[in-house]
Formats: C-alpha cells, structure tokens, sequence
C-alpha cells in the first residue's frame, strides 16, 4: 500500500485524531500513543487509513464513507467477521486486533488490523516491479489461495449468521438491480436488460465463501510474487465459488487485449498466466467443473458497471475523499456502458 501522510492539522475524512487515538491505545494490544494517519490512496469504496505509532509500528484501520451508504453496503462488522474467519487458515489476510461500534468514536463502526506490507497490483507500473518470473508466480499463488478460501465451509469458520439460503445470482441481481435504482444514471435501460439476461441464465449454484472482489488489486505480493494478504472483504458473502473466478477472470487483462475490463492493465504486463491458464488452474486443482465460468464472467461486468454507478453517485455528492475522480465521471460512465454491453453480447451468445 501507498500513502501520503497528512500529519497535525489538515483533516482527514472520517478521522478525529484525537478520539480515535484514545481509542486505539486503549483497545489495540501493544500500540504506543500517540498515533499519525495516513490516508491510504487508491479506495473508491471504504476509507482505509495507515495507523503508525510513536514506536513506528504500522496498523491499517477501516471504515465507511462518510455519507451516502446504499442500504447493506459498508457493514464493517460483516467485513470484520470475514478477516476474523480467515485468520489462521490457507487464506492469508491482515492479523484482525480490534472492531469498534462505538460510532461516538469515529462517526460510523471501523475496525483496526495489522499492516501488511507487500506490492498490490493496481496498475502496469506496480506490476512492472515484478520479475517475470515473480509475474507467473503471483498468477500461480492467486489461484492457489482462491482454492483455498473456496475449500473452506463457512460454518466451520463460524459465519452461520452470513450463509444465506436463497442463491447467490438472485440475491446479488435483486441488490444491485435495487441500489442502482437509488441512484441517478442514464444507462439504466442497458442495465435492466443485462438484469434481465442474468435472471433468465442462473446455473445451478454451490454454495461457499466468495470473496466478491478477488483481484490482484486487492492482494498484496511478495517479491517472488506469493500472496501475502488479501484486502477488502466488503462484498463477502456465502455463494457460488465460480462467482470469484468470473469476477476475477473479467478484471484479468492480457497483453494486446482492448475490452472493457474497469480496471488497470497490471495483468497486460507481460509474464502473467492468460486467463484461460487461470481458469484450467483452478479447475485442477479445485477439481470443479468450471463450464458455467462464461455467465459469471458476464455477470461479474454487469454488477462492476452497477458498483461504478453507486461509487460515482458518492463521489458527486461529496461523500468520498477528493483524490481526483469526479475529474473522470463521464470516462468512468462510458467504461459502464462498455462493461454491460460486453455482458449483454456474451449473454445472448448462451444457449437458453
């Protein structure tokens, strides 16, 4: 992760210094006051702070935007459960320490967890500090750890509360179909349409963990390119694994590739795996029939270009950090419109 810090006096978004301090020292084992924050650049989505203490120790601390909250989006708790879960299992993430629902203290719920440090791939500079043969390697460590979370029973780790019992295509195309509708976007005929394609296409499903934002850009590399960490559990929920394997194999660029993909071609770089190596990876080692990957790819875009609506109509409201996004609202409402068209095209190519 990258920050800038902003020391002493310029406010930062959803931090009072001095509450939230107080309460670290008193609730996070170890740190020594006083603390500095630094917001952490890169979120569309929750606030994600860098903790230092006076010993130089590093913590990262989540919470949710400042306004504009799309009812069931931003539930710390649910994300804290999650990380929690994970905790000493094949899936690496953060040492969870401390969750606070106090919202005197901060505004909103957050929780607090160690920090990792390790190289997140957001964009092609990040992943050209890779060796080549660190890029095959984190192809390779991606898949393993995504066949590990997805070999996990979700009532072993304790999250009965969080399995649900209707499927998770329907769930998902209810949620998002309701929340775009809460905001305002001029391409919601397109995104009823692919709605419509998605509800007509459900396969049958499993039900696991899925992780719902599984993408290089949430992990954190080693320098011979092994996952260290995986960040951001906000979308976490029980459902279908493939669900992960759509979502991540339509983040995934490849060199020379020009289809919408909403994010930032660190995967272009080239040594990664082709997605088509991603997904025979997987399907050897999880030995899961991967035949129904296509839908969840497509609904993978339709839900980014759904997600991209709710973050731009926070950003416009003035909800989120200034860190030069409203500055690109039209490219990004262009880049939804490419995302559901690409998924209504492959839509209409499977067979009824």
């Amino acid at each position: 992760m990258s920050a800038a810090e902003q020391p002493g006096g310029p406010p930062l978004p959803g931090i009072d210094r001095d509450r939230v301090g107080r309460w670290l020292a008193a609730n996070v084992d170890g740190l020594v006051a006083p603390v500095e924050f630094a917001l952490v650049s890169g979120g569309r989505s929750n606030l994600t702070y860098r903790v230092t203490d006076a010993a130089g120790a590093a913590y990262a601390l989540r919470r949710p935007p400042m306004g504009g909250i799309l009812q069931t989006a931003h539930d710390m708790e649910r994300e804290w459960r999650f990380v929690s879960a994970m905790a000493g299992t094949g899936v690496p993430v953060a040492p969870p320490l401390a969750f606070c629902d106090d919202t005197g203290v901060a505004g909103a719920p957050f929780y607090v967890m160690g920090f990792v440090d390790g190289l997140v791939l957001a964009d092609a500079a990040d992943a050209a500090r890779l060796e080549p043969a660190a890029r095959a390697r984190a192809g390779e460590s991606l898949v393993e750890v995504l066949v590990a979370l997805h070999a996990l029973d979700p009532y072993d780790r304790g999250l009965d509360a969080m399995v649900r019992s209707t499927g998770y295509a329907e769930r998902q195309l209810r949620r998002w179909h309701r929340q775009i509708r809460q905001s305002e976007v001029a391409h919601l005929g397109l995104l009823d349409e692919v709605h419509d394609l998605l509800a007509a296409h459900v396969p049958a499903q499993r039900t696991g963990i899925v992780h719902g934002d599984y993408r290089p850009g949430n992990l954190a590399f080693g320098p011979d390119g092994t996952v260290r960490a995986v960040f951001d559990w906000e979308l976490a929920t029980s459902g279908d694994p493939l669900a992960d394997v759509g979502y991540l194999v339509a983040t995934w660029q490849e060199p020379g590739d020009s289809e919408p993909v909403g994010t930032h071609g660190a995967t272009a770089v080239p040594g990664f795996p082709s997605r088509k190596d991603l997904v025979e990876r997987y399907a050897r080692q999880s030995s899961r029939d991967v035949s129904d990957v296509p839908y969840w790819v497509a609904f993978a875009q339709w839900r980014s270009a759904c997600i991209g609506v709710g973050v731009r109509a926070r950003y416009a409201a003035g909800h989120m950090a200034d860190d030069g996004y409203r500055e690109q609202a039209q490219a990004r409402a262009d880049q939804e419109i490419r995302l559901a068209e690409t998924a209504r095209d492959a839509l209409r190519g499977l067979a009824p």
